[in-house]
């Protein structure tokens, strides 16, 4: 499967913004899918995975309750909405896809990933 992410930009703390992601591929309902985030100098990390069905999403800590992660199977597309967004979400945005489940917290567990969308978040 190759993803394509879009939807990034700049935004005031406080503003929102919806990244996409589209897949090619006639068995995209068959992956779990992943956005991680990489910052300068940082280690890429987890935002939110969704899985298969769309059913079962997971976030940790310092995204949940401000970002909603979403999929259309139909479509071939998953979506990040990110709300109240603070300088420290500044960073280049990836989506990623797992034959599995549903995808784990950790980069290396997914198999597919996308190019990356720059979202700076200005204070």
């Amino acid at each position: 499967v190759q993803l394509q992410a879009s939807g990034g930009g700049l935004v005031q703390a406080g503003g929102s913004l919806r990244l996409s992601c589209a897949a090619s591929g006639r068995t995209f309902s068959s992956y779990s899918m992943g956005w991680f985030r990489q910052a300068p100098g940082k280690e890429r990390e987890f935002v939110a995975a969704i899985d298969w069905s769309g059913r079962s999403t997971y976030y940790p800590d310092s995204v949940k309750g401000r970002f909603t992660v979403s999929r259309d199977n139909a479509k071939n597309m998953v979506h990040l909405q990110m709300n109240r967004l603070k300088p420290e979400d500044t960073a280049v945005y990836y989506c990623a896809a797992v034959a599995a489940t549903i995808g784990g917290s950790r980069p290396e567990e997914y198999d597919y990933w996308g190019q990356g969308t720059l979202v700076t978040v200005s204070s």
